[in-house]
């Protein structure tokens, strides 16, 4: 497996594209349900074959992750052999990023002093959709990219 298994609440949201997996392979729902309780082996591959195909997909057209903490905001925009990020800091240790009025502060405050800002591309040192997984694993969310190109707009600008 590649990335990892798909969660039970993910995998019932996609009951109809796995029922579509399973019927591409010739397997109807007495099938499935026989090899679930004779081959539960086979059933678990099943699943992380599947599992693996819709991160692939998924992985495939991410553009853009956000990552929000207490005092940082990351956020990448990915391309095909490098990810660009900018990275903001909050200088002021009572600002909470994960909050509405931490969010508004860093809208007032953006291109003051109270905020570190870095920017940076880094080549991608394995398998892009790989290294885009890792990210999501440590904890970023896919996102379409707003807050990202509002800030380098104004940084290119």
């Amino acid at each position: 497996m590649k990335y990892s298994r798909l969660t039970k609440e993910q995998f019932e949201e996609l009951t109809q594209e796995f029922t579509n997996f399973l019927a591409t392979q010739a397997i109807d729902k007495a099938e499935w349900d026989q090899i679930k309780t004779d081959k539960p082996e086979v059933a678990e591959q099943e699943l992380d074959v599947f599992s693996d195909l819709v991160w692939e997909g998924v992985l495939t057209r991410a553009t853009y992750l956000e990552f929000f903490s207490k005092n940082h905001i990351f956020l990448f925009h990915c391309f095909d052999t490098y990810v660009k990020s900018i990275v903001l800091k909050s200088l002021v240790p009572d600002v909470d990023f994960l909050t509405k009025e931490g969010l508004q502060w860093l809208s007032d405050n953006m291109f003051t002093d109270t905020i570190e800002m870095k920017v940076g591309k880094k080549e991608f040192t394995e398998e892009r959709n790989l290294s885009i997984f890792q990210l999501i694993q440590q904890g970023s969310i896919l996102s379409d990219g707003q807050l990202y190109n509002q800030i380098n707009t104004i940084i290119e600008s």
